[in-house]
């Protein structure tokens, strides 16, 4: 990418831009909120608790699946916070340095997972599901592992075989893909008709994407759920929704605080409604997913005004700030963990075994987190030099692809022994029945 290559009069830019603050760099609000939103991250904390819990096979939260929805709406509003804020900064938008960002954000942390999954898949469970679980660590390094479930006919909550441990990939893969696409419409919006402001052209389009992706969501639910469990285009307006929230949040301010309260209260129950009464027959995302995702909507807009009796009274908490503090980490690792030791162990295990293993992936997650994802994230040494941070993208997903190549190896060598073996077992047993005679 060249430095500073510019995109009209306007100041957009896809090279590095001159000087950044550190809120830009780190938050991820729009300009005029806080820096920092505690209730953001209690969201984290209670998406990734309902994931895991859901996964745990505790049945109370049969619906917990819709926490990823509330990552996702996080994300669009992260994301386009970032954007924002950046460019009321600036004046540009640096794409370098966006993925600069997102390759210190995101890489580290997952290609550890990819490669310990990998070796583990291998050592506990064999060869035959370490093949397969390599075909899933090459889609999950390129983030493209939603498209290949799709492929796969995978049904993620009524499958009989066992799941695969990278399985979870694939709402990183839809993020990633939101990833790749949304900043550049987003400089090609700053960059036409000027005289519109930026986020009238940001507010049309969003609607009018969020309109059509939701369309298509109901439709496909009805004629391929699985399908559309794991699309990027079902799951585009939860994004985009989030990103609406982000350039309307000053109109937020208008609301009397008052009601701002309680709209925040009610969008948190809406939360936790869903993840109780939904389960695994729910045809989702479809017109359904209306209520966790407008609920988490509504949490981030109104708790702009940080409402005195609001639901950030409740997130705030230090407990859900920790956890939401190692929330990326803990949703990469528990599932691995969960799906390796099932196989391994030939059964379902029970839910305290499951609550045992989801306590290792907590430690673990705050291992990761602490010596792993938030050092390299906010490096001030990497922070400077985004053209370095961006070379992360082709290192990590090179080390994961050459995992994957190693591992095919071994396994080729590990079938090849299995069927010395068998022909060896059938002469021997030809032998032993020539003697008999």
């Amino acid at each position: 990418m060249g430095q500073d290559t510019q995109f009209g009069a306007g100041g957009t830019t896809i090279g590095e831009s001159p000087q950044v603050n550190a809120a830009a760099e780190h938050s991820g609000t729009p300009p005029g909120d806080r820096a920092f939103r505690p209730d953001i991250q209690g969201l984290r904390a209670l998406a990734v608790a309902l994931v895991v819990l859901n996964h745990a096979r505790v049945q109370i939260f049969s619906g917990g699946y819709v926490g990823v929805d509330v990552f996702f709406v996080i994300s669009g509003y992260v994301i386009t916070g970032l954007l924002l804020r950046e460019r009321s900064k600036t004046g540009k938008t640096s794409l370098l340095r966006f993925y600069a960002r997102r390759a210190r954000r995101i890489l580290p942390a997952s290609t550890i997972v990819i490669v310990g999954t990998l070796v583990a898949g291998f050592h506990y469970l064999g060869f035959l599901s370490g093949g397969e679980i390599a075909s899933d660590a090459q889609a999950a390094a390129l983030f493209v592992a939603n498209f290949h479930f799709i492929a796969l006919g995978t049904n993620y909550a009524t499958a009989q075989s066992p799941p695969s441990p990278l399985q979870h990939f694939w709402s990183l893969a839809v993020e990633e893909q939101f990833y790749f696409v949304y900043p550049a419409l987003f400089l090609l919006a700053s960059s036409l008709r000027k005289t519109v402001p930026l986020r009238v052209k940001l507010t049309v389009g969003l609607i009018l994407a969020a309109a059509a992706s939701y369309a298509w969501s109901i439709h496909l639910t009805m004629t391929d759920g699985p399908a559309a469990y794991f699309s990027p285009f079902t799951r585009a307006w939860e994004l985009a929704l989030g990103a609406l929230v982000a350039v309307l949040e000053p109109h937020a301010r208008h609301f009397p605080a008052r009601l701002a309260a309680v709209i925040t209260w009610a969008g948190l129950a809406g939360i936790i409604v869903a993840a109780l009464t939904f389960n695994s027959t729910t045809a989702f995302p479809g017109w359904i997913a209306m209520l966790p995702v407008v609920s988490t909507a509504l949490v981030i807009f109104l708790g702009t005004n940080t409402p005195r009796f609001g639901a950030e009274i409740l997130l705030q908490q230090a407990p859900l700030q920790g956890l939401g503090a190692i929330s990326y980490s803990l949703y990469l690792l528990h599932w691995p963990i969960l799906t390796i030791y099932a196989e391994h162990a030939g059964k379902p295990p029970s839910i305290g075994t499951n609550l045992i293993l989801v306590a290792i992936a907590i430690v673990l997650s705050t291992l990761c987190y602490l010596l792993i994802e938030n050092p390299i994230r906010k490096s001030k040494w990497l922070g400077a030099r985004p053209l370095i941070s961006v070379l992360l993208i082709p290192i990590c997903i090179g080390t994961s692809l050459l995992t994957v190549f190693t591992e095919r190896q071994l396994n080729h060598l590990s079938m090849d022994r299995y069927r010395q073996l068998q022909q060896y077992s059938v002469v021997l047993r030809n032998a032993n029945l020539d003697k008999g005679r």
